[in-house]
């Protein structure tokens, strides 16, 4: 499995148990062009930075990577990393990579 796919797993998974946790119902599918946050998106603002911390909790614990993805490089960005889970893995992706020097 490549990280890229390992992320997006990990990702949808943190996103079902965020929902879960707040005693909502998770989509029948989510996949990367599922809204995370925003118009129609599936999280409040409070439930989006608990999946952001356990994201980069599971990410050290997994690939070894020290990153953080509410930092002021996402925050500044035209297009949010956090708007759909596939952009989400893409940044994580990204952040990854840069730790890993690569």
């Amino acid at each position: 499995m490549t990280d890229a796919t390992a992320v997006l797993d990990l990702v949808k998974r943190l996103t079902v148990e965020e929902l879960t946790a707040q005693g909502l119902e998770a989509p029948s599918e989510i996949g990367p062009e599922t809204r995370l946050f925003g118009k129609d998106g599936l999280l409040d603002s409070m439930a989006l930075v608990s999946l952001v911390m356990s994201l980069e909790q599971e990410i050290a614990e997994q690939f070894g990577a020290e990153i953080a993805l509410a930092d002021e490089k996402a925050l500044s960005q035209k297009h949010s990393p956090f708007r759909t889970i596939g952009s989400l893995v893409s940044y994580a992706n990204g952040e990854i990579e840069a730790a890993r020097g690569q």
